[in-house]
């Protein structure tokens, strides 16, 4: 088991009061907060080593080079990806989805090609797709929020060229069986794209072991800041697709006549990157693994049960998801009363939570709802803010 107490004094944040109350963060999967030692990297980086990175002489230059450049070898360990070149910083999630889909498409698809997804996906893994012209295939989901693998078969065929899916579903919670979807996608010749951004803070991921093709996640889903974001990508397909942006960095030679492309993985790395960003985010998960990965996926499975526990024993309460594997999210409505109006009257009580779709709008119409109530845990969460969380929900029942 994690400290708590100690853990909840890294980050300062949590001793805010929201309308006089303490605050109780339950929001984790939209952003997780940020630990003092991160904030410290900021603020490091800004004030003794800001220069641009890479062809710089100066020495300023060459320390930001060197420190961006280990920040790659911390995510490239971080994930046990084979190389560095296979480590590619973006901006996050989705424009990690939003690069690939261009460039794999410019590659290897024309449109009307398929692309196999879930219902439960983001639609930062829907839309970017769709703007390519792909045509999206789905597997459907079984009555207790996992995916009904019988029916992934079924969906490739000739024009496949594409699985892309979450490694855990943003709304349910539910933990999905990447490591299968990749070997059944793999017998037949296609590649696979896990959105790893609600998995990483709570699970060791080891790309090689998952022999997932691409991988991307971002940075402020594990306690790192906004704007900074990875893509991981097999070296054979980032060779063999083009650059997504042009400019500076990602070139070898420039004329008016013709440009070559510079090596992985600065090919996908247009213009100055967020070089700051970067050493914060290795910083997040140095944080993590000092913590242990062990006491994190111990403390939070002990505090998703101990919610759903106490969330089943509310009247009136109805839970969406009940995989046999789940993350730390729970969503719920309560009979009667709209997830907005829930969402509005827990915030006056210092409990933030998230309403709405959470950019699922397909699952929403698979689940019958057009939104819930999201309670989403991280690593300093605590029974008795869970407790506090039960007492609201009894509160709004009361007032409803």
């Amino acid at each position: 088991m994690t400290d708590n107490k100690i853990i909840r004094s890294d980050f300062p944040i949590l001793q805010e009061k929201i309308y006089g109350k303490p605050l109780i963060y339950l929001d984790n999967a939209a952003t997780t907060q940020k630990p003092r030692c991160v904030v410290e990297k900021l603020c490091e980086g800004y004030y003794h080593s800001n220069a641009n990175i890479h062809r710089g002489v100066h020495y300023l230059s060459q320390q930001a080079t060197e420190a961006h450049e280990e920040a790659r070898r911390v995510v490239q360990r971080f994930l046990n990806a084979g190389s560095q070149a296979e480590i590619i910083f973006t901006r996050g999630t989705t424009e990690a989805i939003n690069m690939l889909a261009s460039s794999y498409g410019r590659a290897f698809m024309k449109p009307g090609d398929e692309i196999i997804v879930s219902t439960m996906e983001h639609h930062s893994n829907i839309v970017p797709w769709q703007l390519q012209g792909f045509v999206l295939k789905v597997i459907p989901l079984t009555g207790n929020g996992e995916l009904d693998m019988d029916a992934l078969p079924g969906l490739f065929s000739g024009r496949t060229r594409m699985v892309a899916v979450t490694h855990v579903s943003n709304v349910l919670g539910t933990v999905n069986p990447v490591a299968e979807i990749v070997r059944i996608a793999h017998r037949r010749g296609v590649p696979v794209l896990v959105d790893g951004a609600q998995a990483v803070a709570h699970r060791r991921v080891d790309v090689q072991d998952l022999d997932a093709d691409f991988y991307a996640f971002s940075g402020h889903k594990i306690y790192a800041p906004t704007g900074i974001g990875v893509l991981y990508g097999k070296e054979k397909w980032l060779d063999a697709i083009p650059p997504y942006q042009g400019g500076g960095e990602m070139i070898e030679r420039v004329s008016f006549e013709k440009t070559t492309y510079n090596v992985l993985p600065y090919k996908f790395e247009a213009g100055t990157p967020d070089f700051i960003g970067s050493t914060a985010l290795a910083t997040a998960l140095q944080y993590l693994e000092t913590v242990g990965w062990n006491e994190i996926a111990s403390s939070e499975e002990q505090l998703l049960a101990y919610a759903t526990e106490r969330l089943e024993a509310v009247d009136g309460v109805r839970l969406f998801g009940r995989a046999k594997q789940k993350s730390g999210v729970i969503s719920f409505l309560l009979d009667r009363v709209h997830h907005y109006d829930t969402g509005m009257i827990l915030d006056r009580l210092g409990i933030a939570v998230r309403t709405g779709h959470h950019c699922a709008e397909p699952l929403m119409k698979a689940l019958g709802v057009d939104g819930t109530v999201r309670a989403s845990f991280a690593l300093y969460n605590t029974a008795d803010e869970v407790d506090a969380l039960v007492a609201g929900i009894e509160k709004v029942r009361g007032m409803f």
